[in-house]
């Protein structure tokens, strides 16, 4: 039932753990069983999680069912509950990257080789319709990928090639009950709604499966798009202390989707986040550093001088980010020295920059400089090793260019 590649992947993790999302729903309970008989002919272990979003009052006996399911298999289970709740803002992305969240801590605690999450078919139908409701692009149109990163926990999506109706006549033939979840009928939501769009073209031979060969096939050409953005991103990008440095001429060289695409991968690269900005931002953007002007978006400074262009981070996004003298710094940097518990590193900011007499030496703008990460005790500066005052403590970007680089595709 599972998809033949992640069915090689669970050969090639013989031994490990891997971890299933399970609600209760027909389509994870599903994933649940047959992940079941996958892992044990590759000899891996399934460990099975329900994430509790408290939202309504039949969750928790939900979360019972899958927990006595799972003890009748023998299978170790535990309820992660969404404790911070609802901040009000969408309720259904809030509690999907809630989801995520703690499904990614789970699996971190368990060090699991991955997370098994049940789409379907008709999701990924839905989903291609919703984009294309949006007028999404060809990435939006590749609707959901087999398998992704988040939070740096990889999760998989074996069922994509079936149907709730395939995976529901399985059940049955197992013997096996599933719940169903009343919101699945609320049209309020836009996913329900779509669904129900789904049923009208369903009428004219347009189901779930041609929608997702479609999906299938932009996913192709997205693919393809993605392959030209290495090359230039490869050719045209050179790193400095942390900056992203590229060639003026040769970015205003490149066409329209390859100029968007560029500026994303430099965007989510210097300042990951789960959502790129808008494209009319990115136009805008783009407009912008070709009139050779000085512009900010996604937490990031791109400015022009001498014939380059120079992405920098941009200090007021990092004014408020701190940590431990011995964690990761904006996720880019780590410090080797002294290390104490009163100590962590913050911007630099105008107030440290002024405190480096010899900060030009480091040879990057004002605007790069004030950004750059420094050692801090309370009000007092202590190190700043990237702007000319060491003291004893060095900084280095955890990911050489090369990494740094791939990591630009990967987002």
């Amino acid at each position: 039932m599972l998809s033949e590649s992640f069915v090689n992947f669970l050969k090639a993790n013989k031994g490990g753990e891997i971890g299933v999302a399970v609600s209760g729903g027909g389509d994870s309970v599903a994933l649940l069983l047959c992940a079941l008989e996958s892992a044990a002919n590759c000899g891996v272990t399934v460990r099975a999680a329900t994430v509790d979003h408290e939202l309504r009052t039949a969750s928790a006996a939900e979360a019972t069912f899958v927990g006595n399911l799972c003890a009748s298999r023998n299978v170790a289970h535990e309820v992660l509950p969404w404790v911070a709740g609802p901040q009000g803002g969408n309720l259904q992305d809030e509690a999907r990257q809630a989801r995520y969240g703690l499904l990614a801590e789970w699996a971190k605690a368990h060090r699991l080789v991955g997370v098994l999450i049940g789409h379907t078919a008709d999701d990924q139908a839905e989903t291609f319709v919703m984009r294309l409701a949006r007028g999404a692009g060809a990435d939006g149109l590749a609707a959901m990928p087999a398998s992704m990163t988040r939070h740096g926990v990889p999760f998989y999506r074996p069922l994509l090639e079936k149907t709730r109706a395939e995976l529901r006549a399985y059940l049955t033939a197992c013997g096996q009950d599933w719940v169903e979840d009343p919101s699945n009928e609320d049209n309020r939501f836009e996913r329900v709604k779509t669904r129900e769009a789904l049923e009208t073209l369903q009428k004219l031979d347009i189901g779930a499966d041609t929608l997702s060969e479609v999906a299938a096939q932009m996913r192709a050409a997205s693919s393809a798009l993605q392959a030209l953005t290495h090359r230039n991103i490869l050719q045209l990008v050179t790193m400095d202390l942390g900056d992203v440095c590229v060639d003026w001429r040769a970015f205003c060289g490149l066409g329209h989707e390859e100029a968007r695409r560029f500026v994303l991968a430099i965007l989510n690269g210097v300042a990951p986040a789960i959502y790129p900005p808008r494209r009319a931002e990115q136009l805008n953007l783009i407009k912008a550093v070709r009139a050779q002007k000085t512009v900010t978006l996604h937490g990031c400074l791109w400015s022009w001088k001498d014939g380059v262009i120079r992405v920098t981070r941009e200090v007021e996004a990092v004014r408020g980010t701190s940590c431990a003298s011995n964690d990761l710094w904006d996720n880019r940097w780590v410090f080797d020295g002294p290390h104490a518990a009163d100590l962590e590193l913050r911007v630099l900011d105008e107030n440290g920059l002024a405190q480096c007499p010899d900060w030009r030496a480091c040879g990057v703008p004002r605007a790069s400089a004030l950004a750059l990460p420094a050692v801090w005790r309370g009000e007092e500066l202590v190190a700043a090793p990237l702007a000319g005052m060491p003291n004893g403590w060095c900084a280095r970007l955890t990911r050489s260019r090369e990494q740094f680089l791939s990591g630009l595709l990967s987002h």
